[in-house]
């Protein structure tokens, strides 16, 4: 059995509550751009709310090295933030250039991710189960 030390715990619970934060941006964005459609001010509310989840996305990088580097967990949680701030910048690309038949589509794929690595996160031996077979 191994034990972790208080940083290793202190550095996962900033993992997690950068997923967190970076999964719940994502919903965010959902709903602004549905208000886009119904409302004057949708526009300004995702606009901001781009740059917050980008932000976020860049938090998931810094809280997954920290949780790595110094508390001696997995590196994979890097690869998977790395990859998803790549996300980030294609969607916030696309957006920018107004091509929403890929950024919507990259928008839903992005969250669907993120609560994957939120549940991940909060339950790791959730996702590790075996298959049943009958």
């Amino acid at each position: 059995m191994t034990r972790r030390t208080t940083a290793a715990q202190g550095g996962l619970t900033f993992l997690k509550t950068a997923i967190a934060l970076q999964t719940l941006m994502l919903f965010f964005q959902a709903v602004t751009a549905g208000m886009l459609l119904t409302s004057s001010h949708g526009y300004r509310m995702h606009d901001v709310g781009s740059k917050v989840m980008y932000a976020a996305a860049m938090l998931y990088v810094v809280a997954a090295i920290l949780a790595w580097r110094p508390g001696g967990g997995s590196p994979r949680p890097v690869v998977y933030a790395t990859g998803f701030l790549l996300l980030a910048s294609a969607q916030v690309a696309l957006g920018v250039a107004h091509v929403p038949s890929f950024h919507v589509p990259l928008g839903v794929v992005m969250f669907a991710l993120s609560t994957l690595a939120l549940v991940h996160a909060v339950f790791p031996r959730l996702l590790l189960r075996p298959a049943v077979r009958s």
